[in-house]
């Protein structure tokens, strides 16, 4: 076991966080309205009592950013976490299906499942990950039938006070940080390398998120509101829900 330096941890996420950011813009770049639309409940805009383009668009696109970003991010912690793993334990991304990183300490083997935050899946998906620990456990004994291994979720935000659950520890927040470099104050001090260059990167999505919403909120307003700027609820909803009969069905009855 080696001591982290911080500074290497602040040069990974300088060199590596504006992958995240790059993603982030990719995914407003890559929305498409009608798309979007046909997803969306048009009876709640309704009972909302929406009445500019502007409102629904905001939402469609905010409601896209939330989602796609927790998912961006989580993605770029784990690549972090086994960074800083790698640089205290010598550990690596896990070449196990569905493992995120091994490493060895005290004669022991951990296998970790990395996550967002604590409350990521239902029963079924918690119960698959359970079988993929077995899994996995399987197959490093093979190699080595003696070998201990300690199997965790582990969340890179969050708590749980009750770790043990039985068949694999879930380590959280400050618990899952400590448990991979060994610093129980790494969950704080991560905090301040994160914002590098934050505000330059954020102008750099701002900018793009300003367009989309001109854009989609000039598309809306062109296929779904009548002369009068007024929307044409009887048109939106018929995009979403209206029955679509397949060719072969149509050849059928010819």
């Amino acid at each position: 076991m080696k001591k982290l330096n911080l500074k290497d941890v602040s040069h990974y996420v300088e060199e590596n966080i504006g992958t995240f950011h790059e993603k982030r813009i990719q995914s407003l770049d890559s929305l498409k309205l009608t798309k979007v639309l046909k997803r969306k409940n048009p009876y709640l805009y309704k009972a909302k009592y929406v009445l500019t383009a502007d409102q629904i668009v905001r939402g469609i696109v905010d409601a896209h950013i939330s989602s796609s970003e927790e998912g961006f991010f989580g993605d770029w912690l784990e690549g972090l976490a086994i960074f800083i793993n790698g640089k205290v334990f010598g550990g690596r991304k896990s070449g196990i299906t569905n493992i995120d990183l091994e490493f060895d300490a005290h004669g022991k083997r951990s296998i970790i499942t990395i996550k967002s935050g604590p409350n990521w899946g239902n029963s079924s998906q918690i119960k698959k990950m359970i079988t993929d620990f077995k899994t996995a456990k399987k197959a490093l004994r093979t190699s080595n039938s003696h070998l201990e291994i300690i199997c965790v979720n582990g969340c890179c935000y969050g708590r749980d006070n009750q770790p043990d659950k039985g068949e694999y520890y879930k380590y959280c927040g400050q618990k899952f940080w400590e448990y991979i470099s060994g610093e129980s104050n790494l969950y704080t001090e991560l905090i301040e390398p994160l914002g590098h260059k934050a505000k330059e990167r954020n102008d750099d999505f701002l900018q793009s998120y300003s367009q989309m919403i001109n854009k989609f909120t000039k598309e809306f307003t062109t296929d779904f509101c009548d002369n009068y700027g007024k929307i044409d609820w009887d048109k939106l909803v018929k995009l979403n829900s209206a029955t679509v009969e397949s060719k072969t069905k149509k050849l059928k009855n010819v």
